[in-house]
């Protein structure tokens, strides 16, 4: 009979099956108290250990805790006096200049959360901590003192500035003109740590004094970077070597009225109205000024040279020019069109800064020469500029007219008819036009006009005497010489466009 074998488990592999069953059974149960005593406790009160501005309210629902912390909150609210101070500014208020509020429900509400949300685990260790621990927690007097926020921005208003960035200090006469300012900070008022403050002071005292916590905000500036940017611009120089002292000083004194002037974007400038009137008291004296095509004695004689000097120191930097005359006769220390006749209430130079950053004008003079040099913002890389003056006619003069001497005016010079005494020579007149060129790495990339002048022929003038010879006189040998109208050639043309230029160069590129 054959043999049959039976096979069993180990009793190793019972035993590892018992424990297991044995553990799960352990693990469903600690589950089941876990899971039924969550359950089962109520979720809508506070965990015990929990406190609200030092009110214990363990087990209260969030509507007995919001009575009892309110109207603890709302007792002491007329016992407060807050003072809150600045420098030597105080503000104070009592309780009763607060609107009455409350606003703790919302605060409950987020507190009520803790240990009755998440897992079962979760709130367990919640549970154990805040019974272990404790949970204080303490209610902003924001809620109970309605309108605070209304009065900290009232107060804030005040104190609060907007910073004042660095600005530039131009000053001509120093070895290093452009300087910077030190500029001041903004300053803004710490709305977060006041509260901070406000409330952990009340809870301990009702009468409060707190200084107002401001932030200063500097202002960040390369310095180096903002001084690069201003630049020569250009710079103009007329010679004035051979006029009298008095015309000297009146060519000065205008162009200094400019030195350390500072032109904002957009902004305009007169010649006139910055050197004042041209008077003996305002420092000019007498010398000779061009009226009608003459020259005669007059105050301030010599201006119209400083107007001229800025006005081309101007034109090389590219300002925009808003009025510039050109004199009755061509001026002898500039090409033509490139003068600027100034007179008060009669003709002005004006100028406006189109650029985007300001412009620095700065004026100097010695014995034989005033300049005028602006500075401002860098022109683009390669781009230069300089003036063309362009001769286009002769425009003829019409000779000499004669007038009697009816008012006597001459009477030192001529009596009798026959009698005559120059005033003044013809002038021949000329057209021109002026132009701005303006070039790239030294290649000629654009050219415009921007004036077409006539300086208009002058009639020569000789006056005669009225009063008729007594019998037997004789008058003395006439020496004026009458001058007929001119007759213009093409010979003259280029004879006086040769003298012009010769005297007066066409092209400058300072």
């Amino acid at each position: 009979m054959s043999e049959v074998k039976v096979k069993t488990k180990s009793k190793k592999t019972g035993l590892y099956w018992g424990l297991g069953i044995a553990l799960f059974a352990v693990a469903l149960l600690i589950f089941c108290q876990f899971y039924f005593v969550d359950s089962l406790s109520p979720n809508d009160t506070f965990i015990k250990g929990t406190t609200i501005n030092g009110i214990d309210v363990s087990g209260m629902t969030r509507n007995q805790a919001e009575n009892i912390v309110s109207y603890s909150l709302l007792s002491t609210r007329a016992d407060i006096k807050l003072t809150l101070t600045y420098d030597d500014e105080k503000w104070v208020f009592s309780g009763n200049d607060f609107e009455v509020t409350n606003e703790v429900e919302p605060v409950l509400t987020e507190v009520l959360k803790i240990g009755h949300e998440g897992n079962f685990i979760k709130r367990y260790k919640d549970t154990n901590k805040i019974k272990k621990d404790g949970l204080a927690v303490s209610v902003s007097y924001k809620t109970v003192l309605g309108g605070i926020e209304e009065k900290i921005e009232e107060i804030a208003a005040q104190i609060e500035q907007p910073g004042v960035p660095p600005h530039v200090i131009f000053d001509p006469s120093a070895d290093v003109m452009f300087s910077l300012s030190e500029g001041k900070s903004a300053i803004v008022v710490d709305r977060s740590k006041l509260y901070s403050m406000i409330d952990e002071a009340l809870e301990t005292n009702k009468e409060v004094s707190i200084e107002i916590p401001v932030i200063e905000i500097p202002f960040e500036v390369n310095e180096e970077e903002i001084l690069s940017a201003i630049t020569l611009r250009s710079s103009f120089s007329t010679n004035y070597a051979y006029s009298s002292k008095a015309r000297k000083n009146n060519v000065a004194r205008a162009l200094t009225a400019f030195n350390g002037q500072v032109l904002m974007p957009g902004q305009e400038m007169s010649f006139n109205t910055i050197t004042g009137s041209r008077t003996a008291e305002n420092g000019y004296q007498q010398a000779n000024v061009i009226l009608n095509g003459a020259y005669v004695k007059g105050t301030g004689g010599g201006v119209c040279q400083a107007s001229t000097t800025l006005y081309n120191a101007l034109v090389l930097a590219d300002v925009e020019i808003l009025e510039a005359n050109h004199h009755s006769l061509p001026a002898s220390y500039v090409p033509l069109s490139f003068d600027a006749m100034v007179s008060e209430g009669y003709s002005d130079l004006v100028f406006r800064n189109s650029l985007q950053a300001p412009i620095y004008i700065k004026t100097y003079y010695d014995d034989e020469n005033v300049y005028a040099e602006i500075y401002g913002q860098p022109f683009e890389e390669g781009k230069t500029i300089r003036t063309r003056a362009e001769f286009i006619k002769v425009l003829p003069h019409s000779g000499d007219k004669i007038i009697q001497d009816t008012k006597g005016e001459y009477s030192s010079q001529v009596i009798y008819k026959g009698e005559y005494y120059r005033v003044r020579y013809p002038r021949e007149g000329y057209e021109s036009k002026g132009y701005v060129q303006y070039l790239q790495n030294g290649e000629l990339v654009e050219e415009k006009e921007i004036r077409h002048d006539y300086y208009w022929p002058q009639e020569g003038l000789i006056v005669e005497g009225t009063e008729e010879l007594g019998e037997g006189m004789t008058l003395p040998e006439n020496d004026v010489e009458f001058i007929p109208p001119q007759k213009v050639t093409t010979t003259t043309t280029e004879t006086v466009r040769a003298k012009i230029e010769k005297q007066r160069p066409t092209e400058y590129n300072p």
